[in-house]
């Protein structure tokens, strides 16, 4: 069984997290502890009513900033666990890591094949005091190793504690503590993920609104290399301030990537690496299908297709990101039948933004036409000024030289 456990400045980001789930009949609530009822009316979760709980233990908060315990707790996709078998397991973790007497709420995830729980609760005590969080993650383990002999589980595999796809999910900036979420986000990425290139970085990274820039060049004779991370709306737009790779650590670094690009690229040209992705992109390439059809089709398989469009609707980039096997490739990876002209060709622009775009280079040509006439009399006005201009020093000219020469006589 393998732990994941998170922090958080409200607890409002994890159950949102967990009631997305719910809503889309991927999650259910298994229990609650000292809690209202987190149910409305209409039996919908209701995250107003689990925040009543919470409530007066934020209010007593005396001065700490991350009051959220967040924790994923994922058996071995071997195991079969009842509901109450994964009750038991949640109640007994809580009470030894400390929680027991603490207000939280657990989800049972079963988005996936293998099912797991979440669960939401506070650092803080009624008085607002914060509960002791010393070396949180080596107790965490030891009472993993002790539940799954108790309830014969199978242990993890060792290093698996560090994997965490399914946990993965987008910064939320005001959700706070934005420097931590970012780079948790970029460690499970790296982890997670074979991308050969710092473009495909980058565009796996966007996905789960990060940003990121390469930083080189010289100063005072000195070359130098580094890496700026930092967030993203929804919308792609970056907030707040970057974060240097210095910040975070080495392994997220310039020469850590450049390493990680490398040996992603070997592990790509292994035989069948990239089978999956190629043939599932094929099957989806239908010239009657539109490009979101397409990439719906590609969705349903765990596969996102980000398309690089210009002004004009012009496909000139695509890659893929396939979730399930860890892989982001570009379409010149995949091979020539996947290149971005094909995927033009295949899925052109709507014909409503060709028109958009045809209209407005036609009033971009007649302003052209329209302003031409008047530069051109601007300059013939202009020319004939210098003409003038011209003249009369010619005759100015001739008449200081009749003098002079009257003088001579």
């Amino acid at each position: 069984m393998v732990a994941n456990i998170r922090s958080g400045s409200s607890p409002g980001g994890a159950l949102y997290y967990n009631k997305e789930k719910v809503d889309k009949d991927e999650a259910e609530v298994l229990f609650w502890q000292k809690m209202l009822e987190p149910y409305d009316k209409r039996g919908r979760l209701d995250i107003d009513a689990c925040m009543d709980s919470f409530r007066p233990y934020l209010e007593a908060n005396r001065r700490t900033t991350n009051t959220v315990f967040h924790a994923s707790l994922n058996p071995s996709p071997e195991d079969r666990l009842t509901d109450e078998q994964l009750r038991d397991i949640a109640c007994e973790y809580m009470e030894r890591m400390g929680y027991g007497e603490q207000p939280y709420i657990v989800f049972k995830h079963k988005d996936i094949s293998r099912e797991h729980i979440h669960i939401v609760s506070l650092r803080i005590d009624e008085q607002g005091r914060k509960l002791p969080h010393d070396f949180e993650a080596r107790r965490s383990m030891e009472i993993l190793r002790d539940l799954e002999r108790k309830y014969g589980l199978h242990p993890s595999v060792k290093g698996q504690e560090l994997t965490d796809k399914e946990g993965l999910r987008k910064v939320n900036y005001p959700e706070g503590n934005v420097k931590r979420q970012v780079s948790s986000v970029v460690r499970s990425c790296l982890r997670n993920y074979k991308c050969s290139s710092y473009g495909e970085f980058r565009t796996l990274l966007e996905r789960f609104n990060v940003s990121t820039e390469e930083r080189t060049g010289t100063v005072d004779g000195r070359s130098y290399a580094g890496m700026v991370y930092g967030a993203l709306t929804d919308d792609g737009y970056g907030i707040g301030t970057p974060i240097k790779s210095s910040k975070i650590g080495k392994d997220v670094g310039y020469k850590a990537l450049q390493k990680y690009y490398a040996a992603s690229k070997d592990r790509l040209k292994e035989k069948g690496s990239l089978d999956r992705l190629r043939q599932t992109v094929k099957d989806a390439m239908n010239p009657h299908n539109t490009r979101d059809k397409f990439r719906r089709l590609l969705k349903a398989d765990n596969i996102d297709a980000i398309f690089r469009i210009n002004p004009v609707g012009r496909i000139y980039g695509v890659t893929f990101i396939d979730h399930k096997a860890g892989v982001v490739a570009n379409g010149s990876v995949l091979g020539k039948e996947f290149s971005a002209n094909l995927f033009n060709e295949l899925y052109p622009a709507p014909k409503e933004v060709r028109q958009a775009v045809e209209q407005q280079q036609s009033e971009q040509k007649q302003r052209i036409h329209t302003i031409n006439p008047i530069s051109e009399v601007v300059n013939t006005l202009l020319d004939l000024a210098d003409t003038k201009a011209y003249e009369e020093q010619q005759r100015i000219i001739q008449r200081r030289k009749k003098r002079n020469y009257t003088k001579m006589v």
